[in-house]
């Protein structure tokens, strides 16, 4: 097997939306990744997207983002705003977690913080196991965690939730239900299978702890990448809070050129299928592997300007570009949280007040209207278990800087 390496935007690109590549990075955490949606490939993915997309839908993020998400937010960050600090990497897990348990269908029946704190442990658990190819720790140390995490998983969250469903599923075949009153997330889609894919319990067990992990641990650290981005630049300028403050359309141009510079994933791996050529010294045999590194791409210069390195909300893009770059992929395995994390990009005819920015803007808000700011007495702390640029805690504290 030849290995390859690119960090050209437009080959990238290319690669991307090639249905002769075959996703390749979350080879090594299968114990938790095999055959879910995103590592899935031709006629298998598109027949399991096609089934998940029921839920995936804009009208419901929109719905989401203004109905529903701000109740959740003020009772998640009130008894931190209390207490007066808070750490943002373990606000972001806890916020994101209750998300996307919802869209996943994970029901949090007592309601308890032992419950929360519970299921949050699970979740950061999978986390590991799901970028293990990125892990500074043990892999057999890891896979054995996550083989324990998902048991438990199962025991105490999973069967109990699909019981649930399985009983509303069967009062509405028996006409006793309206399909509109049943549960709207992926466990209730899976169970129903109305597309009669191939679908057994372990297989739906890693797609619903899939969903967690990826949707608590991205929006988590692109929260806090943002943040730390938007301190380091008000600093600079301290104009630049009115600007923000005042403009939340703005404030989602200050998160979309966060997500360019810290995308989730700094690279893509595909294999190819198939002989494969992307450019005149990228001539692929079959299982051959590529290796796409998206954090450098999507500081090309001649895309992104010659400031393309560092952090500038001003910055100006063609019409048919995304601020973001390629931080959401492209083509078929474009990340189905594009919408509800990034939201809706605005145009000249644009109402603010009944516009879609995407959650990680609203928690950004959230916390700046709160007055929050880096604790200088705490530091920030890098996650030093993986190469990836998380963070591992980031400390702030809540009211008037003194």
């Amino acid at each position: 097997m030849t290995k390859f390496e690119t960090s050209s935007y437009e080959t990238i690109k290319s690669a991307l939306v090639n249905r002769d590549l075959k996703q390749a990075l979350y080879d090594e955490g299968k114990v938790i990744m095999d055959g879910v949606l995103l590592t899935l490939h031709g006629d298998e993915h598109r027949k399991r997207r096609k089934l998940e997309h029921k839920v995936f839908q804009r009208d419901f993020f929109k719905y989401y983002e203004q109905e529903l998400f701000p109740k959740t937010l003020n009772e998640t960050i009130l008894p931190f705003l209390k207490k007066g600090s808070m750490d943002l990497i373990d606000f972001g897990y806890r916020i994101t977690m209750n998300l996307t348990a919802d869209f996943a269908g994970i029901d949090r029946v007592k309601k308890t913080p032992q419950e929360t704190e519970n299921l949050l442990t699970l979740v950061k658990t999978f986390s590991q196991g799901a970028t293990l190819v990125h892990s500074k720790r043990s892999h057999d140390e890891v896979n054995k965690e996550v083989l324990k995490a998902l048991d438990k998983f199962e025991k105490e969250f999973l069967s109990p939730s699909k019981q649930r469903r399985e009983k509303l599923i069967r009062e509405f075949k028996n006409n006793k239900l309206k399909k509109e009153d049943l549960p709207r997330d992926v466990l209730t889609i899976l169970l129903m299978n109305e597309d009669n894919i191939n679908l057994n319990n372990d297989l739906i067990k890693r797609e619903i702890a899939f969903y967690l992990q990826a949707g608590s641990h991205s929006t988590a650290n692109s929260m806090t990448h943002a943040l730390h981005e938007i301190f380091i630049w008000c600093q600079k300028d301290p104009q630049n809070i009115t600007k923000i403050s005042e403009d939340s359309i703005f404030l989602q141009r200050c998160v979309h050129e966060s997500m360019r510079l810290h995308p989730a994933s700094p690279v893509a791996w595909r294999k190819s299928q198939c002989p494969v050529s992307l450019e005149k010294n990228i001539n692929m045999k079959k299982n051959d592997l590529i290796i796409m590194d998206l954090h450098e791409a999507n500081q090309d210069k001649s895309i992104f300007g010659k400031d393309s390195h560092i952090f500038n909300p001003n910055r100006k893009v063609s019409k048919n570009q995304f601020l973001w770059g390629l931080t959401f992929g492209i083509g078929l395995h474009m990340c189905f949280g594009r919408d509800l994390d990034g939201g809706v990009v605005p145009n000249e005819n644009t109402d603010p007040s009944n516009h879609q920015y995407g959650i990680v803007t609203l928690l950004v808000k959230k916390i700046l209207n709160e007055n929050g700011y880096p604790d200088p007495k705490n530091m920030p702390k890098v996650d030093a278990n993986t190469e990836r640029s998380n963070w591992a805690s980031y400390p702030i504290i809540f009211g008037e800087k003194k």
